[in-house]
């Protein structure tokens, strides 16, 4: 078996030092491009390939970000979670994803498999962690950055889109086009987003005058959004208008509507969905909703992130991104509405 090439070999064979090897394959170190051309040349004739792992015992630094997810059902977040990954490589950075259920013992058992890893920092996607967790990551010098989730505790830094004031625009939107009664399609109760998007309606639904109508559990899965729909529309007092808590459970609403029960929408009906994901501009749907901004939350969470990383005494931050309201075909009236 031949003898395993060290960087101490690639050194050699291009007359730098060990330390300017080191240097090539560290990311973000300071390095000129000809002894950069060098080594590399070198390192690919020997085959080398740096021990990433050894390094990060020497240095401290996996360079390696745990990302945690719950579901991948919502079209959100698969698009959202590659941008991520993208940003984060760009940075340097490898990353670890881990899928976890909604429950709290199970999320718990998971981020402690990846405090395991010696990751250099943890983004929370679609999940919660208990305020113990937190308080060892935060011992462990580890930040830990909440996408699209928030969290009663005041250590944790998050970045979501503002969903309790698109709640109030989906509630003004069905009131100010003539809609009377009113329906609404939770998400999974536990969830920051399906909270405030509620309680957003609820408010705006209020100040005019109304409240909520019927009420469905979806639980942000498409077959308890099928369930609730068939219940809240299978009656004769039907809402004329429902807002529902995520577009991939409002697709699944208006597939139950139209295909089962007949309606039209938005002739009989009335759909808002909440993500404008990219099914919802195909024209088979053409769904009105409230656009989560993927791209400045990500931007946002890698920089916060970045920030802590480099400065774990930064304090925590909360940033909410408004959700422009994306008018197409499921609102009936809203021509000209602003």
């Amino acid at each position: 078996m031949a003898d395993k090439v060290t960087s101490l070999d690639v050194a050699r064979m291009a007359g730098v030092s060990q330390s300017a090897v080191s240097r090539v394959f560290t990311p973000g170190a300071s390095v000129s491009p000809k002894t950069a051309e060098k080594v590399r040349e070198a390192a690919s004739a020997l085959g080398y390939r740096p021990n990433v792992l050894a390094r990060s015992l020497i240095t401290g630094k996996s360079r390696m970000i745990g990302l945690v997810v719950a579901y991948l059902d919502n079209y959100f977040y698969p698009e959202a979670l590659e941008k991520l990954s993208n940003a984060l490589q760009a940075e340097g950075y490898h990353v670890l994803m881990f899928m976890a259920s909604q429950t709290a013992g199970n999320i718990d058992q998971v981020l402690r498999e990846i405090l395991d890893y010696q990751v250099d920092g943890i983004v929370m996607a679609s999940v919660a962690m208990s305020s113990d967790l937190a308080r060892q990551c935060q011992e462990a010098g580890v930040p830990v950055v909440l996408f699209n989730r928030s969290q009663d505790e005041e250590g944790l830094s998050s970045v979501t889109s503002d969903n309790y004031e698109g709640g109030r625009k989906a509630a003004d939107l069905l009131v100010k086009t003539g809609h009377r009664r009113i329906g609404y399609i939770a998400g999974w109760p536990g969830a920051s987003t399906q909270r405030d998007r509620e309680a957003g309606f609820r408010a705006g639904l209020k100040d005019a005058g109304f409240e909520i109508a019927a009420y469905g559990h979806g639980n942000f899965q498409t077959d308890d959004a099928k369930k609730a729909a068939r219940e809240m529309f299978g009656t004769e007092q039907r809402p004329d208008g429902v807002f529902v808590a995520t577009d991939h459970m409002a697709i699944a609403v208006m597939d139950v509507l139209r295909s089962e029960l007949g309606l039209d929408v938005p002739g009989d009906v009335s759909v808002i969905g909440f993500d404008d994901v990219p099914p919802a501009a195909w024209s088979a749907y053409n769904l009105t909703t409230l656009r989560q901004c993927a791209n400045r939350m990500v931007g946002a969470t890698v920089e916060m992130l970045m920030q802590n990383i480099r400065d774990t005494g930064t304090g925590p931050r909360r940033i909410k991104f408004e959700a422009p309201l994306v008018l197409r075909g499921t609102v009936r009236n809203s021509e000209g509405y602003e």
